[in-house]
């Protein structure tokens, strides 16, 4: 029996470069500042993939302290990256995407310093979204559906 499971989303463009996305029962409106063309309505995507990392690592840390005996008084993840835009906006051959992120652990807890360390040594292995940005990851587009637009 495999515990595989298969998680969805769906992205649906909205007016201009805002897009309203949803998994489950749940939407989050994704958009660009206004100074790469959007209407700042909400994060851009690049921005949503660190928040993600970032509850992704509160959430794996959450869900382990007890098994390590870490009582965790308050939990922050701070993530900043760094993307070349000429790889964006095809003005170089370099690749579009994150090049580099970084992330501190804020951690209050009474707990001793080196119990702490294995713990977070555990929660970085354990994280799923971290996991897939540092490692290859099979993507692929599997499917193209053009529908015609009637003109009335």
């Amino acid at each position: 029996m495999s515990a595989v499971q298969t998680f969805k989303a769906t992205a649906h463009l909205q007016e201009g470069v805002k897009v309203k996305t949803s998994s489950r029962n749940f939407e989050i409106i994704i958009d660009e500042p206004q100074s790469l063309g959007g209407t700042d309505t909400g994060m851009n995507p690049v921005e949503v993939l660190l928040a993600s990392l970032g509850a992704c690592q509160s959430i794996v840390a959450r869900v382990y302290a007890p098994k390590f005996g870490i009582k965790l008084d308050d939990f922050q993840v701070e993530v900043e990256g760094d993307i070349d835009l000429d790889g964006f906006f095809n003005r170089s051959e370099i690749r579009p995407g994150y090049s580099d992120i970084r992330y501190t652990f804020r951690i209050k807890t009474d707990s001793p310093k080196a119990k702490v360390e294995e713990f977070v040594k555990f929660l970085e292995s354990k994280c799923p979204v971290g996991d897939t940005l540092a490692n290859p990851v099979n993507l692929k587009l599997v499917n193209v559906v053009i529908e015609n637009s009637i003109q009335v």
